[in-house]
């Protein structure tokens, strides 16, 4: 391939698919293991199974049996690994020197399919667990979010913390987290994607020698709701600072117009040189942290917006907002503008796929969730076609009264004319 991005990719027969980028005299090597179960495979009755189980894993596997031999395996050779849940994937990494390959794979093989799952772990693990839910639930910037997705999504699991609360940590049953791990953590349900001055055969020997194969059936997840579900979720706090996120339905993964949808984002509130940060931060001088960001599932998205204000300019922050949303209804992008957020989106990707952490994820997320996998240059051309028109129509395909959501944490006696104030005309 002549792209700047060159991958290689092979699927193995009941065991992974694997992708691999190789980056010529680069000392670092990056592997991460995609599991294709997350929070949203969940119930009522095992909510924040898919988290715990990524948090059980690094008690002790069968070659690393305890949590400071899974760490000084990796950390005893400068090397730092980690491990996340989401709602449709779960992902353990590790980013080592090149020359530790084995290393790399063989601990997180044995992390992902040789856990020991031990009892004491689990109800140590429960406090931990536990005290995380708290500490961003004390958080209100943070908590606010999970807010957010309550009233947008509802009682489903994308609306549920991927944490769990404290009752269904306390409530998870032994054998449900280790039938989580047997039922979705196989071989063949994962993706193993590799950024480093490694070829892809000796990746796939790795793979092999260290993963092998193995298949089950998965169970699916049920389709998202009609979106939002609530309009507006207050929560009232003795705070010094409003907490806002006002949303609407986005687009689902694969949507075609999800490159439009990056750059109205962009311009909308990436970076302090987008709309919102310019007129609600440098002009009103009613926020000093302002942003806007997408999320994307299988079947739905949202795009979202924070703000974090005075308790006062709770209204005026949302009214503000709403301004900017809809100048992109009633105004085409001027041309110069689009073309400053298009050198600023392709300009950090192309830095950002310089590191081999960050181009793992960047196959990896792809070939897990996505129905293609895009080079650089893909992606690149991809963003050089979004047009001031394709801009404007999303816009108007995505906002309106009836698709507005707001959660906002406060002091009470701020939100009264909170559901006036959200509407568009």
């Amino acid at each position: 391939m002549t792209d700047r991005s060159p991958f290689q990719r092979t699927v193995l027969e009941d065991g992974p698919r694997v992708i691999s980028a190789r980056l010529p005299n680069s000392h670092s090597l990056s592997v991460a293991i995609y599991v294709l179960a997350g929070s949203r495979l969940e119930t009522r009755e095992n909510a924040g199974v898919a988290h715990f189980m990524e948090h059980v894993t690094f008690k002790g596997t069968h070659a690393y049996p305890t949590t400071r031999a899974v760490s000084e395996a990796i950390e005893g050779c400068g090397g730092s690994s980690n491990a996340a849940t989401d709602r449709e994937s779960t992902v353990y990494w590790a980013r080592l020197p090149v020359r530790e390959a084995e290393r790399a794979f063989g601990v997180l093989s044995e992390l992902v399919f040789r856990p020991l799952l031990r009892e004491a772990d689990i109800s140590r693990e429960r406090d931990i667990i536990v005290e995380e839910i708290r500490s961003y639930q004390d958080d209100p910037g943070q908590f606010v979010f999970n807010l957010f997705d309550r009233a947008f999504f509802g009682d489903t699991p994308l609306g549920w913390e991927i944490a769990g609360d404290e009752a269904s940590v306390r409530g998870l049953a032994v054998k449900d987290i280790k039938g989580f791990w047997s039922d979705t953590y196989r071989p063949a349900n994962t993706v193993v994607a590799v950024a480093g001055d490694l070829d892809h055969a000796a990746v796939v020997d790795l793979v092999q020698r260290n993963i092998g194969s193995g298949n089950g059936v998965v169970s699916g997840y049920g389709a998202a709701p009609a979106l939002p579900v609530e309009r507006v979720s207050v929560e009232h706090r003795d705070v010094a600072q409003a907490h806002i996120v006002l949303g609407v339905p986005g687009l689902r993964r694969d949507d075609p117009e999800q490159w439009s949808l990056e750059m109205l984002n962009t311009i909308l509130g990436e970076g302090s040189s987008s709309r919102l940060f310019q007129q609600l931060r440098e002009e009103a001088g009613l926020t000093y942290d302002v942003h806007s960001f997408q999320t994307d599932y299988a079947d739905c998205g949202t795009l979202q917006v924070y703000a974090g204000v005075d308790p006062a300019d709770v209204n005026a922050a949302v009214g503000a907002i709403l301004t900017e949303l809809r100048r992109l209804v009633d105004e085409p992008v001027a041309l110069d503008e689009l073309d400053r957020a298009r050198a600023y989106a392709s300009g950090r990707l192309e830095l950002r796929l310089e590191e081999s952490r960050h181009l793992s994820a960047w196959l990896g997320i792809q070939e897990a969730l996505h129905d293609r996998v895009l080079t650089l240059d893909q992606a690149l051309a991809e963003l050089a076609e979004v047009t001031p028109d394709g801009i404007q129509s999303l816009a108007r395909r995505l906002f309106s009264d009836d698709r507005l959501c707001v959660a906002v944490i406060s002091p009470r006696g701020t939100t009264k004319s909170l559901e006036r104030v959200l509407r568009f005309s």
